[in-house]
């Protein structure tokens, strides 16, 4: 067994388990109601919204994901950075002014596009939790793989580890101690990323190091050569959907203190995530040049962290890649548990929750979601891989109908569940073709362009909806007051997005 079995890999985890437990305690003397254990309280500033928002992107796609994409496909891997920062700014522009109408879930906002219809709240719900499993289920897995590899534990231990990891101080503080706790991460993240990659490539020589050990074709224009340019766009463009479509970013705008709080906090966001696109790709290039023959990709952040650098600094690197994975896996546990029990469980059983139990509910709900997400976590074998495939299969639809039902009044519920289905349809076919799938590298091309004619046409082709805007928003408001969820802001707007909207010449982008 190599320097990956030190116990001080083992000991570092163990003390940043507790650190984090330490402040879910904290932050649950605090929690007294549904809406601050799932929401935070709506009181989200730019500080927390911007520390919660960019953890939760530097997630295990980003970081560990896209170390071992660069190692197979060289300067390829920053295209996920470059996506994500593309998305949460497509995000701001387009749904940021959504705040302002006291959401709970992407289900309730989704319905109130479409005269609060039952079935696209049934149908979003549904597809959503099972998005925030498969999320979930890939931050379990990227973690595992690398705590298994420094440690020398068990695959399925390592699993469980980092799934309790997060999990306890979410059960204990939730989305509050998310929130703080992704703000730490966040921090440990930048300063360990940009550490990694300058040490790894001066260990690989520098870029003339890389440069001479590496195919070139890994070291052109974003990987263009090594990945093909459809490809390239391909994988850039699924990263931007997950982030436009995946709930837990709609969590963070449902949860921010106004509308100005969202757009400040996510243009900040865009910024510096574009920024650090760069630091995977050079440690993957880096671990490429020193040991081109590892059978995982995904292995190589934890090569490096055991192999190139001494035991003290691989100790703090698997800190920062565990904030990766804790970051965004507490994240989409928590919105999995609002969709669960906001939506689902209406769906189900023709109610809502009491308001005086959902903080136990709550705990209950996210022991399920987190052993679901476990099992999920065992099917999967390269982390871009698997997010790539769910975000084709299950976003894409989903963010056309929600362009085409907040953007286009003349768009039905019908329309926004052909989307739906259309998007899942055209990706489904494109993984089941070899041809196909290496032409377009992922599905997302072929997937978007199908729900969009399967959301125009049968939206067309069915009556136009008859319930306002106004009265979707009162109905949702009504069904969430009886969670005591949001009812700061039943459907209707703060003073702050008052102020904002009449600063903004009363405009609300379509919503």
């Amino acid at each position: 067994m190599f320097a990956g079995s030190h116990a001080g890999y083992l000991l570092a985890f163990l003390a940043s388990l507790v650190v984090m437990l330490g402040v879910g305690v904290w932050v649950a003397r605090r929690t007294t109601s549904g809406e601050d254990f799932l929401l935070a309280g709506r009181r989200l500033g730019t500080p927390l919204l911007l520390g919660t928002t960019l953890a939760t992107l530097v997630g295990t796609g980003s970081s560990l994901g896209a170390v071992g994409f660069a190692y197979e496909n060289g300067w390829a891997g920053a295209l996920y950075g470059i996506g994500g920062a593309a998305g949460v700014l497509a995000l701001l522009w387009l749904f940021a002014d959504v705040r302002r109408h006291g959401f709970m879930t992407f289900s309730e906002e989704m319905s109130y596009y479409y005269g609060a219809s039952r079935a696209v709240k049934g149908v979003v719900a549904v597809t959503m939790l099972v998005a925030e499993v498969g999320w979930l289920g890939a931050h379990i897995l990227g973690g595992a793989l690398y705590l298994s590899y420094l440690t020398g534990m068990d695959p399925t231990t390592a699993k469980v580890a980092v799934a309790l990891g997060f999990g306890l101080y979410t059960v204990i503080g939730g989305y509050l101690a998310v929130v703080v706790t992704d703000a730490v991460q966040g921090t440990i993240l930048f300063v360990g990323f940009t550490i990694l990659a300058t040490l790894a490539l001066v260990a690989a020589g520098g870029f003339s190091g890389i440069n001479s050990s590496v195919p070139g074709e890994a070291t052109s224009m974003l990987g263009v050569e090594a990945l093909g340019p459809i490809p390239a766009v391909s994988q850039a463009l699924v990263i931007a959907v997950g982030v436009l479509a995946t709930p837990s970013y709609r969590q963070r705008i449902y949860s921010a203190a106004s509308v100005r709080t969202v757009r400040r906090g996510f243009a900040l966001v865009g910024v510096l995530f574009a920024a650090f696109a760069v630091m995977p790709a050079i440690a993957g290039l880096a671990a490429r040049a020193m040991q081109p023959g590892l059978d995982n990709p995904d292995m190589a952040f934890p090569y490096l962290a055991t192999t190139v650098f001494p035991v003290w600094l691989g100790a703090f690197l698997l800190i920062a890649g565990l904030s990766a994975t804790m970051s965004s896996g507490d994240s989409d546990a928590i919105t999995a548990v609002t969709i669960l029990l906001r939506d689902v469980a209406q769906l189900v059983t023709g109610r809502l929750p009491r308001a005086e139990r959902m903080v136990g509910y709550s705990r209950v709900a996210l022991v399920g979601v987190l052993a679901a997400a476990l099992v999920c976590a065992l099917a999967a074998t390269t982390i871009i891989d698997y997010i790539s495939l769910m975000i084709s299969t299950v976003l894409t639809g989903l963010l056309v109908a929600a362009v085409l039902g907040k953007f286009w009044r003349r768009a039905t519920w019908q329309g926004g569940l052909a989307a739906i289905a259309g998007g899942s349809a055209a990706a489904l076919a494109v993984e089941t073709s070899e041809s196909w799938s290496a032409l377009w590298g992922n599905p997302v091309l072929p997937s978007l362009a199908a729900a969009v004619v399967a959301g125009v046409a049968v939206s067309l082709a069915t009556p136009r909806q008859r319930v306002s805007r106004e009265e979707a928003l009162r109905r949702l408001a009504a069904e969430r007051a009886e969670l005591d969820v949001g009812t700061r802001v039943r459907g209707g707007e703060t003073e702050q997005d008052r102020e904002e909207t009449a600063g903004d010449g009363g405009s609300a982008s379509g919503g």
